[in-house]
């Protein structure tokens, strides 16, 4: 069971992601263009894409595809990162190892370690994860979406082998 602290924490870590996502989009994404896509439209991609995945991704969490930060879900879909604050940490970890490198990622970085050290052994082995994987973060997901999804993360994941592992 955790802690009324621990729990406190992470609605304090949750509370800042919700608020500095329109900060950061409108500040730091200006170039970035936004996919103009729904869920509804992904879910009907073919079977076994990932573009089928991030749109299952979606319906499972009950999320909308957020204009400019469409990349982040990308990143969950590949990686098999669930949504909890830890996992959230965990992902910028994995990207930071990836080779990543935003104001918003060393902020989530700071600030989850700091609020939530209880985690560092799998803020560690993500990073070595993410080092690990060939170079992904980078790449135009949008691009990807017709591409068959295991295929992709085989490619990503080749050199490590260890996909699945937290």
């Amino acid at each position: 069971m955790q802690s009324t602290f621990k729990k406190t924490r992470k609605k304090i870590i949750l509370w800042l992601f919700e608020h500095s996502q329109t900060i950061y989009t409108k500040w730091f994404k200006k170039e970035v263009q936004a996919w103009n896509i729904s869920k509804t439209e992904l879910i009907a991609f073919p079977k076994n894409t990932f573009g089928k995945k991030l749109g299952e991704f979606l319906i499972q969490n009950n999320f909308e595809i957020l204009p400019k930060l469409e990349r982040h879900d990308c990143y969950h879909v590949l990686t098999n990162y669930k949504t909890e604050v830890q996992d959230e940490i965990a992902l910028q970890y994995l990207c930071f190892g990836n080779g990543k490198r935003s104001v918003y990622l060393f902020g989530v970085i700071f600030l989850g370690t700091l609020l939530l050290p209880d985690y560092y052994k799998y803020y560690l082995k993500s990073y070595k994860k993410g080092k690990q994987a060939n170079v992904f973060y980078n790449f135009d997901f949008k691009k990807m979406l017709l591409l068959d999804f295991e295929n992709l993360q085989t490619i990503i994941f080749l050199k490590t082998n260890q996909l699945y592992e937290k």
